[in-house]
């Protein structure tokens, strides 16, 4: 079996490498400088020359703010014309795609319960907007696919908010963290697993979401992170912390646990990751 992984230098797909190590499987991990998706005849000519079975398709633009902004709409172009470079291929060469797409396809203005993956969308933001275009180009372009929607994601390697958080402890004696705005955090390792899950036990194809378990907001993480400093964590209405994209304030979705997968608690997942990043 021959894996492609796209944005292979990124949270996601840097965890996916480590795990498909310990598989027989080959993998061609591909950063933007190996492989532009925008660059449609880059992509079809990898896809001629490899045939791959599966692509995991990391490859995103994920500046949420700076998407507001953009000039030259770069998200559009990576998350959507990007996304429908290899969507096309993986027709053509008859390859499983994997699209990772995002909470912020919703809303977020339900005050109680989960959003199922049927639950009509509606994002608020750019980004939010672009990774919902790039959903309904996976669905219409093939039939073999996975859609899974994550939030709040962090790992070891890039940016990420525990980072920034461990970073603003460091200089400060206080830290104020929005608290109206509630969700699932997921430690990329946690995705990575569950994608690999849906392969090995022949998953049906279709639309699926995978965080860790239980839901918190961002002072609820905040305070998880920074539980053994010395900072004070205070929380804030996102009223007072204006951004240039709007935030949904309640996008906790319902885990596709029916799979059979177990999956972590969020607190049990940082604990982990905390001690692997000492």
């Amino acid at each position: 079996m021959r894996i492609l992984i796209t944005g292979a230098t990124g949270q996601l797909g840097t965890e996916l490498q480590k795990l498909l190590e310990k598989k027989d499987v080959t993998v061609d991990a591909y950063g933007s400088k190996q492989l532009d998706i925008t660059d449609k005849k880059a992509v079809q000519k990898y896809f001629a020359e490899n045939h791959p079975d599966i692509v995991y398709h990391c490859a995103a633009y994920t500046a949420v703010d700076k998407a507001e902004k953009e000039a030259k709409k770069l998200d559009e172009m990576i998350n959507v014309e990007g996304t429908q470079n290899v969507a096309e291929a993986c027709k053509e060469y008859d390859a499983t795609m994997y699209y990772i797409s995002t909470d912020y396809v919703f809303s977020g203005d339900r005050i109680a319960g989960e959003y199922l993956p049927t639950d009509p969308t509606g994002p608020v933001n750019e980004y939010g907007r672009t990774k919902l275009l790039g959903e309904k180009i996976v669905e219409k372009t093939l039939d073999k696919y996975y859609i899974i929607r994550t939030s709040w994601v962090y790992a070891k390697s890039g940016s990420n908010f525990v980072y920034t958080m461990l970073r603003l402890a460091e200089n400060h004696s206080e830290i104020s963290v929005v608290s109206d705005q509630v969700g699932r955090p997921t430690w990329a390792r946690t995705l990575a697993k569950f994608m690999i899950y849906l392969t090995d036990n022949n998953c049906p194809y279709g639309i699926y979401q995978c965080s860790d378990d239980g839901e918190a907001s961002w002072y609820d993480f905040a305070c998880e992170i920074l539980k053994n400093k010395n900072v004070k964590v205070i929380s804030i209405d996102t009223k007072d912390y204006p951004t240039p994209a709007q935030r949904p304030l309640r996008t906790v979705m319902k885990l596709s646990k029916d799979t059979g997968f177990d999956f972590p608690n969020w607190k049990k997942s940082l604990a982990e990751f905390m001690k692997e990043i000492k």
